[in-house]
């Protein structure tokens, strides 16, 4: 089997709901929002942000500033406050070392997942990425998961692996592409959908399972 490993980003690589419980209360610190529109971000943004959020709290609650300028501070907010534990880092560090092609196969806008790859490290360690909201479609659309081969330079049909949280995107969607699959234990599993080829409770666990097959 090809050495092609696509990741989730967030919940998986990084810890999405910190840093955006950290960003959110830096954001409505900085702009004097009430505490009806910080709990209205917290809710609105707790699986997925938009510009077009930003623009829905401006109207809400009748803000001066520019949607977009707080759509931007939250993007540098998330930027600054997204980690990448360094255990992570260093097992996929091991996994282009092993001559492991690595791809990020995403849902999230454009602008905000490609800032948290520069701000954690991990676009270096990437040879590819496929952001949903370039193309608006959403994982497990196959789209995405083509989108990503070919970032990578890899042919999709030569198989290879899909690791993430989500039980229909990452998984289901892995297994529509045609690869094996590692499912980060979290979320409900859904009735019907076939079980990933393995579960574990962390990432490094994945990766440990990828650099076994290497040997």
């Amino acid at each position: 089997m090809t050495r092609l490993a696509f990741f989730d980003l967030d919940n998986t690589l990084v810890d999405r709901r910190s840093a955006l419980s950290d960003a959110l209360t830096a954001l409505c610190r900085s702009c004097g929002l009430s505490p009806e529109a910080d709990q209205w971000l917290r809710t609105e943004l707790a699986d997925r942000a938009s510009a077009e959020d930003f623009t829905r709290l401006r109207d809400t609650f009748g803000l001066d500033a520019l949607a977009a300028d707080l759509w931007q501070e939250y993007v540098d907010l998330m930027s600054a406050t997204i980690a990448c534990r360094p255990e992570v880092l260093e097992g996929l560090a091991r996994l282009r070392a092993a001559a492991w092609t690595i791809g990020i196969v995403t849902n999230g806008a454009g602008d905000i997942q490609r800032a948290k790859l520069v701000g954690t490290g991990l676009a270096s360690l990437v040879d590819g990425v496929a952001v949903s909201g370039d193309l608006e479609i959403r994982k497990p659309d196959l789209r995405l998961f083509g989108l990503a081969a070919s970032q990578c330079g890899v042919n999709l049909a030569d198989g290879g692996w899909m690791i993430g949280d989500n039980p229909g995107g990452d998984i289901g969607g892995g297994h529509q592409a045609g690869l094996r699959t590692i499912w980060l234990r979290g979320r409900p599993w859904p009735d019907g959908l076939p079980a990933a080829h393995h579960v574990v409770d962390d990432v490094t666990e994945a990766i440990t399972i990828l650099l076994n097959e290497t040997e």
